[in-house]
């Protein structure tokens, strides 16, 4: 278990003040924000690489804040690798390990054993990246932390090594906090994502919930939410006790009918694209609440699929379509178009 409390430190002029969580033993957390926003000064700090200035570092139920990297017993795997450069590649793996029999079984299903007797200099950063998750898994850790430990390596080589990393982290119960760029890893491996905007975690949930439900305008767009307006909101029918409200929500000449717990202080609507249907004509009985007119301004592709922006009343609403609707439908520029979206996919925030 990784649990932190208030926790803050302090790197030059940046400042992380404030980050409360708890990662449950064996779960993976995700850790996503833009760049600069802190997320390699949280896990050194849970480290004990980067002190802590205020708040509590917590491992396994223990308070680790003031032990030393060392007796902190995880492992942890930098962006960079950090290889010892003057280790063969088999040493690099053996570094620190207590069973050699499970340092190999580890190497052998991350695909490093070829690697063995190369030298760390003539290595890809791919390469050095996955000697690196080998390393740092050889101690046999139950906590493991890491810093874009994919980013280096080419398509093909990320799937292989995430899918066996993810299958040992299922297999041996270790618990994982990793830093991430991709939207994707975050949806297939995390259990808890955790969303830090300068140096403070602005929301943490899982990565369903994070993507479809975001606290705020500017964490919706972040994630990259293809629909997120600004407007007035009303409740239009309180559930009460029977459900959530109604809520007519109004920016230009687009209004959206959506359901959840309306406060008084939302501002937003957020959208997105893949809940969007497009149709060129009218349906029947439908359950989409929201049933729009509009016309197809632009068609960007972008492989198997496309954006489609409409232009609602003066206000662009975008799909997200397959190239085959796209074509089945006879989209393009110009052409009428009818836009449905649930009431529950609109979420105020």
């Amino acid at each position: 278990m990784i649990e932190a409390r208030a926790l803050g430190t302090q790197a030059g002029a940046f400042a992380l003040s404030g980050v409360s969580f708890t990662l449950p033993r064996g779960a993976w957390g995700i850790v996503l924000g833009p760049a600069g926003a802190g997320k390699t000064t949280l896990l050194e700090t849970i480290a004990g690489v980067r002190p802590a200035t205020t708040g509590q570092v917590l491992l396994r139920d223990v308070d680790v804040t003031r032990l030393a990297p060392e007796q902190r017993r995880l492992g942890i795997v930098y962006q960079h690798g950090y290889l010892f450069p003057h280790l063969s590649v088999e040493a690099n793996v053996h570094y620190g390990a207590t069973d050699r029999a499970h340092a190999a079984m580890v190497s052998e299903r991350l695909g490093v054993t070829p690697l063995y007797e190369r030298t760390v200099g003539s290595l890809s950063g791919g390469e050095r990246q996955v000697v690196a998750l080998a390393r740092a898994l050889g101690p046999r850790p139950d906590i493991l932390l890491l810093d874009e430990p994919f980013a280096a390596l080419d398509p093909r080589r990320r799937t292989r090594v995430r899918r066996e990393l993810h299958a040992m982290q299922r297999e041996l119960g270790f618990t994982v906090l990793q830093v991430t760029h991709d939207f994707g890893e975050a949806g297939t491996l995390g259990d808890l994502a955790l969303l830090v905007e300068e140096g403070r975690l602005v929301q943490a949930a899982p990565p369903a919930q994070l993507f479809r439900r975001p606290a705020t305008a500017a964490i919706a767009e972040f994630l990259g939410a293809e629909n997120v307006y600004a407007g007035t909101a009303e409740t239009v029918d309180r559930g009460g006790q029977s459900g959530p409200d109604t809520v007519r929500f109004q920016t230009g000449g687009l209004t959206l009918i959506g359901i959840g717990t309306y406060d008084g202080e939302r501002r937003h609507a957020v959208v997105r694209g893949e809940d969007v249907v497009l149709a060129r004509s009218r349906p029947g009985a439908s359950s989409a609440r929201n049933v729009l007119d509009g016309v197809v301004v632009e068609i960007a592709p972008e492989g198997a699929l496309a954006r489609v922006t409409v232009d609602v009343a003066g206000v662009p609403l975008v799909a997200c379509l397959t190239t085959a609707s796209v074509a089945e439908l006879g989209l393009r520029q110009g052409v009428p178009v009818v836009a449905m979206v649930k009431a529950t996919a609109v979420h105020l925030c």
